[in-house]
């Protein structure tokens, strides 16, 4: 696993992109595992906070308690258009949350706009990001995982 920070060192184009891209827009799609194994889709705010990219929700909600439960997760960027101008981006890995008070009020204190009530905060801990764009009449994916080199593949 991997912090933000971590994944702008190691893949700096990469994680320029995704970043953009998930910027661009407000809203995104998370992906956690319901307690019986079963997908929940949630839509879902993220920012970018020192060395950690966090999101936050309301105390108890369900995908709050999906992440206590089992911490996986994927993540992905409201696309633009149908053009997919600036691309699409998907990350996965786990989600720790901040429970120290100090950490929480930091947190707090960083949003753009307070929490409007009880709320939780998780720091993702990446396994992988993808960022995929359409060029050239292809598709093109490129991945990267923490300690791994950046892959790019063409797709037709």
């Amino acid at each position: 696993m991997a912090t933000w920070q971590d994944f702008e060192h190691e893949a700096p184009e990469l994680a320029l992109a995704v970043r953009a891209r998930f910027e661009a827009n407000r809203h995104h799609v998370l992906a956690t595992l319901r307690a019986d194994g079963s997908p929940r889709v949630s839509g879902i705010e993220v920012d970018f906070l020192g060395a950690d990219l966090t999101l936050g929700s309301m105390r108890d909600a369900r995908k709050a308690r999906d992440l206590q439960r089992d911490p996986r997760f994927a993540l992905h960027s409201t696309p633009s258009d149908e053009t997919l101008a600036g691309g699409d981006s998907k990350l996965s890995g786990r989600a720790v949350e901040i429970t120290d008070e100090t950490e929480l009020a930091a947190y707090a204190a960083d949003l753009p706009e307070p929490p409007p009530g009880p709320f939780q905060a998780f720091r993702l801990e990446l396994e992988q990001a993808v960022h995929t764009t359409v060029g050239d009449d292809h598709l093109w994916i490129t991945s990267w995982r923490p300690g791994e080199p950046v892959r790019r593949i063409q797709r037709h």
